[in-house]
This record gives C-alpha cells, sequence and structure tokens, in this order.
C-alpha cells in the first residue's frame, strides 16, 4: 500500500495476512497512527520494503546514487517510525535490481538490527534472466543464513515465480522436494536418448508430492556413483541394456522398451511406501 492510508486500513479490516507499507509514504502523523494502531490490534504485521530505484529524494542526494547505506537509511527511517509508535511487528526488505546491490545491502541490515528480513531482486526481468539473478540473490543470502520470506520477482506467469521461489529453498535444503530429477549434461559417452527420457520423466512425475530422489545418467562412468545416492538410479549402458539400481543398490537392467514406463511406476511404488511409512509414524505419534 502506497500513499492512501485508507487501503491499509481496508486491507487491515478485511483481515489479509501481512502488509506491505512504508509509513512515511501515508502523510500525517495521525494517518500513520491509525494504521499502525489497528495492524497492532488485529496482530498483523507489516513490510517494510525499499528499492533502489524508489529512494526518497534527499537520501539519494546524501549519498549521490543507490548503495547499501541509502538502502538501510531508507529502511530504517521507515522502520523508526513504527518504533516511535510502539508498533515492532515488522518484516524489512531492501531490494534492487542490481544482484550486487541487494546482497550488501541485506547483508548490513542483517547485521545491523534484529528485525526479520524478506528477500528479492526487485524487477528481476523476463524468466531466464529473472531466476538467474534471483536464484544468486536470494540463494546468497540464505546459504548465509540472512532472510525469513522470499519472493521471486519475474516478468511471468506468478506461478513461475513460485515454482523458482521453491526451487531455490530445496536447493538450499530448506523445503522438502517433491520428485528430485538429476541428470547429466550429456557428452561423447551418451549411449541413450537423454533429453526426450529426462522431459518425460518432468512431465510424468510433475504431480508426485513425495520427496524420492531419482538419478538418470547416460553413462557407466560417473552413473554408478550418482545412482547409488538416490531411490532409483538409471545408468544407460547401450543397445538396450540399462542397470537400474533401488536404494542405492544394483537391482535389475531393463532395456529401451517402455524405460520411462519403467522409471514412473518405480517412482509410483516409492512415493507409495513413503505415504504407508508416514502414516504409520502419524499413528504411532497419536
Amino acid at each position: 500500500m502506497h500513499f492512501k492510508h485508507i487501503f491499509a486500513l481496508k486491507a487491515l479490516e478485511g483481515g489479509v495476512a501481512k502488509v506491505r507499507l512504508n509509513p512515511g509514504n501515508i502523510g500525517r502523523v495521525e494517518r500513520i497512527r491509525q494504521v499502525l494502531s489497528l495492524a497492532k490490534e488485529r496482530k498483523i504485521p507489516i513490510r517494510i520494503g525499499v528499492n533502489s530505484g524508489s529512494l526518497e529524494k534527499d537520501i539519494l542526494e546524501k549519498h549521490g546514487y543507490p548503495t547499501a547505506e541509502a538502502l538501510y537509511e531508507s529502511a530504517m527511517r521507515h522502520v523508526n517510525i513504527c518504533e516511535e509508535n510502539d508498533f515492532h511487528d515488522i518484516i524489512s526488505s531492501v531490494k534492487s535490481t542490481d544482484v550486487r546491490l541487494m546482497i550488501a545491502a541485506y547483508r548490513l541490515i542483517a547485521e545491523r538490527t534484529e528485525y526479520p528480513l524478506h528477500l528479492g531482486v526487485t524487477e528481476a526481468g523476463p524468466t531466464k534472466v529473472g531466476t538467474i539473478k534471483s536464484s544468486i540473490g536470494i540463494g546468497t543470502l540464505l546459504a548465509e543464513g540472512i532472510g525469513d520470506t522470499i519472493r521471486v520477482s519475474l516478468t511471468d506467469d506468478p506461478v513461475r515465480e513460485v515454482e523458482v521461489g521453491k526451487e531455490i529453498l530445496r536447493s538450499l535444503g530448506l523445503a522438502t522436494r517433491n520428485v528430485e530429477l538429476i541428470a547429466c549434461p550429456t557428452c561423447g559417452r551418451l549411449e541413450v536418448d537423454l533429453f526426450s527420457i529426462t522431459r518425460e520423466l518432468e512431465d510424468r512425475l510433475a504431480g508426485t508430492k513425495k520427496p524420492v530422489k531419482i538419478a538418470i545418467l547416460g553413462c557407466v562412468v560417473n552413473g554408478p556413483g550418482e545412482a547409488r545416492e538416490t531411490d532409483i538410479g538409471l545408468t544407460g549402458g547401450g543397445n538396450g541394456n540399462h542397470l537400474v539400481y533401488l536404494n542405492g543398490v544394483t537391482d535389475h537392467k531393463i532395456d529401451d522398451a517402455k524405460l520411462v514406463e519403467h522409471i514412473v511406476g518405480l517412482v509410483e511404488a516409492k512415493a507409495a511406501e513413503l505415504e504407508k511409512a508416514a502414516t504409520k509414524l502419524e499413528a504411532v505419534a497419536s
């Protein structure tokens, strides 16, 4: 919410989970107090968000151009308004389209404050570029233990933003994966049509909601080692003769016929096994 405090009040009255609001942008002191008072009464947190592209004029003049210090100063200006009105249920963000500036600003505010932080590379761009920028910026900070919530900003369907965000968290072990598909980048040793196999498996297994780890490798050089670290592994042996590993152990061979169908069946069986184990554990706990 920017500038119109009445919109913030309506949102708070409507029962939103959190409001993004820079209190210094909504005008007179009494308006700010109204919003903060209602947020406190309803126990709704406020996210203070500053961006390198919309810094206050005086701060920009002071620092010359957007810097980590400038972003920090802007954020704290709004945090201080909240604190002066005895409102402390705050989460802050200091976003930038520049990944290096974004990382530096978050490191600075994390060092100097105790408030939780919302991470994001703002206006990151189209899917490919935005995914890379967000993964580097958000991923770097999360790996350092900085950050409490995230937003991936893409010029694309918001569903893609959520998918990329989930993958960043999964890659760092901060969220449970569904199916994790490991596959090689291909080389001269490749003996199977790995591109079509992995694409079809991704499509077929998109709805599987259990953390099953699969390795599909195109040759027998790296394949066995990778397969031993997974629930289900396959190494392309050539001549339609592929070795399948189950739970890290060599289990059986299959040929090219219905290879994808076979792997899908193994994944479904593993997912059912995990579901059964989870149900049993819940029964014991209750």
